[in-house]
């Protein structure tokens, strides 16, 4: 048995002192230091926090590695990169790229995600497949040209890797799609990338979509007489995502959207390839990114994604809202967690689930991430 002193964890819904976390590859126990057994393997957290890994289920790539290069070695290298930023677990997100290129990259998931238990970077959960069933209209920085018609089959056939699809509505007659997706696989849907109005929005929730992508962004807005998709995510009960980088989304409204989602606001990234490198020109897809003052750009003037670490993102919550620390964490654990049907293992530092784990210095930075139960990287 491991145990880690001298932290402060973060709990779901306070901070402990005091106490000491017990592990080996699960969670087994939170106990006061002073219970500690003599001689055991002991971790100094130095008055840090101890907090679950963290889960980012919307990031296309790091480290110059694009999930949509269709390679289990880029895979690797944006999982290795991740775990530095309290990445545990991730689904790697594909875009509207060619549906040949999208099969090839959920092939390249799906050969490395059982490899990924045991590896030294972040585990893969699955992929977030971002299109190719979106509305032209509000494409974003997805590419026009590929972009086709919801279609329930491919989907129903990649659903061992398939966890969460973002999809507009709108574009899927009769939500014939959602609905075969959802009553024939475990798959989230997500409304997304959409100009859906309010009703249709709401129609898609009532079919079976659990969850919103990227609030605000590439969808269309509140209006008090149209509240649009944004009107349907704030007062339905679905799972919302949210950029923290503070560009895509203004900070200000941070507290408020917590205040109103509460434990269905789940914290994203958004990263493209560009993550973890220097500024400069990059790629997404087939289109070029400019990658300037920590914002990303399509040449023309598309922002693209984000350089966001999670960590980062949920300090950038904590500095700018009312809201305590463990509640910024929780949006980034046990509601992505939970979203996805693993909060029974993951996301919390609850005994009995899986020993994932970061400690992080006063500014959320990392200083030691742990998944399984063993060090996977440390500062």
């Amino acid at each position: 048995m491991k145990y880690i002193v001298n932290g402060k964890l973060i709990l779901k819904d306070k901070i402990l002192t005091g106490k000491a976390l017990a592990f080996e590859d699960r969670i087994y126990d939170i106990l006061p230091e002073s219970e500690v057994p003599a001689g055991a393997e002991v971790i100094d957290a130095k008055g840090n926090y101890v907090a679950p890994g963290l889960i980012d289920i919307h990031i296309h790539g790091y480290l110059g590695c694009d999930v949509c290069d269709a390679n289990p070695e880029s895979i690797r290298k944006i999982a290795g990169g991740i775990v530095k930023n309290g990445v545990t677990g991730f689904l790697a997100t594909t875009m509207t790229v060619s549906k040949d290129v999208i099969q090839k990259s959920i092939d390249a998931v799906r050969s490395v995600m059982e490899e990924s238990r045991d590896w030294e970077g972040s585990v893969v959960l699955g992929v977030h497949a971002e299109g190719p069933f979106i509305n032209p209209k509000k494409k974003g920085a997805q590419e026009e040209a590929h972009i086709l018609k919801p279609d329930a089959e491919f989907v129903i056939k990649n659903a061992d890797v398939i966890k969460y699809i973002s999809l507009a509505p709108e574009m899927d007659e009769n939500y014939k799609a959602i609905r075969k997706i959802v009553s024939e696989t475990k798959t989230v849907v997500s409304i997304g990338h959409t100009d859906a109005n309010y009703e249709t929005a709401c129609g898609a929730i009532d079919a079976g979509a659990k969850s919103v992508t990227h609030l605000f962004n590439a969808m269309s807005a509140l209006n008090h007489r149209n509240p649009g998709v944004v009107g349907a995510a704030l007062t339905r009960d679905v799972y919302t995502e949210l950029i923290v980088d503070t560009y895509h989304v203004d900070k200000a409204l941070f507290s408020m959207m917590a205040k109103v989602k509460g434990e269905k606001l789940i914290f994203v990234t958004d990263c493209l390839p560009a993550g973890g490198l220097p500024e400069g020109q990059y790629t997404l897809g087939n289109q070029k990114v400019f990658y300037y003052g920590n914002l990303c750009k399509l040449e023309d003037g598309t922002i693209a994604g984000s350089v966001l670490k999670l960590n980062k993102g949920v300090w950038n919550v904590y500095e700018s809202s009312h809201l305590p620390l463990c509640e910024c964490v929780k949006s980034a654990t046990l509601s992505p967690a939970t979203a996805l049907g693993i909060a029974d293992r993951k996301g919390s530092l609850d005994i009995g689930k899986d020993a994932d784990i970061i400690i992080a210095d006063e500014k959320f930075d990392i200083i030691k991430t742990i998944i399984g139960g063993k060090v996977k990287y440390e500062a």
